[in-house]
């Protein structure tokens, strides 16, 4: 059975205090929470990653990290390395987002490097993929999908899936207030379960985690994953307050 999702992606946001604080209202909403089979992840910025294990040690909240790169270590000022977020107990990395893609001119070839990197670390991997206005527009969304998915993860060995979770962000439903529909979120999912299944197995396809990272709020989480193939979500803004990212989370 796969898991219920709900992470939170804090950006670049909060500084220690926020973050301290924000942690601090959502373990205390969550000691009333029923999370049955919902896993619950919020990611900070990198300087507050530490702060964060720290702070969720006995919580039911998982951190992440919002990026990596490809490289165990070297001459790359700035970046962060998979074995130093492993050193600090961050298990688990989003990559791909559409923010990387976008402002920071990642693409297929170097988030694959970074993919396999990360596996090779033990490491969990929330993986973004979606379409922008232009490709919808076009009616090439599910070839835009499709070729996301294949070139970075279809090269990995059926194994490594257990440690992949999928974010479908259709580009145009963030920050825009646009959201796409409920059917067309499970329209995506559902195609992207069946891509998988094709490539590995109805076994694999059905145990992935698909969530769905396009402007959810309090107020459409429940239609949103009430479809079938909808595991969750990836949330952004949402996220940096506690009474809605806890509503979210109870709308699962």
């Amino acid at each position: 059975m796969r898991k219920n999702i709900v992470a939170g992606n804090w950006k670049m946001n909060n500084d220690a205090k926020e973050t301290k604080s924000l942690l601090k209202e959502l373990k205390k909403g969550l000691k009333k929470a029923k999370l049955n089979n919902t896993k619950v992840i919020v990611a900070p910025s990198f300087i507050n990653l530490k702060l964060a294990v720290k702070q969720t040690k006995k919580a039911p909240i998982k951190v992440a990290a919002q990026n990596m790169h490809a490289a165990h270590s070297g001459a790359f000022t700035g970046e962060i390395s998979a074995s130093m977020l492993k050193s600090i107990a961050v298990n688990t990395v989003i990559l791909g987002h559409s923010e990387r893609r976008a402002y920071f001119g990642e693409t297929d070839e170097i988030l694959k490097a970074k993919v396999d990197s990360a596996l090779e670390q033990n490491m969990k991997i929330i993986f973004c993929f979606g379409e922008e206005l232009k490709d919808r527009q076009a009616d090439q969304h599910f070839s835009v999908v499709e070729s996301q998915i294949n070139n970075v993860l279809f090269h990995l060995p059926e194994t490594a899936w257990k440690r992949i979770v999928l974010a479908y962000e259709p580009v145009w439903a963030i920050g825009t207030g646009e959201t796409a529909t409920p059917e067309q979120a499970q329209e995506i999912h559902a195609f992207v379960r069946g891509i998988i299944e094709k490539q590995y197995s109805v076994t694999v396809a059905n145990q992935t985690s698909i969530l769905y990272g396009g402007s959810v709020k309090p107020t459409n989480a429940k239609e949103i994953f009430a479809n079938p193939d909808v595991d969750g979500g990836l949330i952004g803004g949402a996220a940096l307050k506690a009474s809605d990212f806890l509503e979210i989370i109870a709308a699962i």
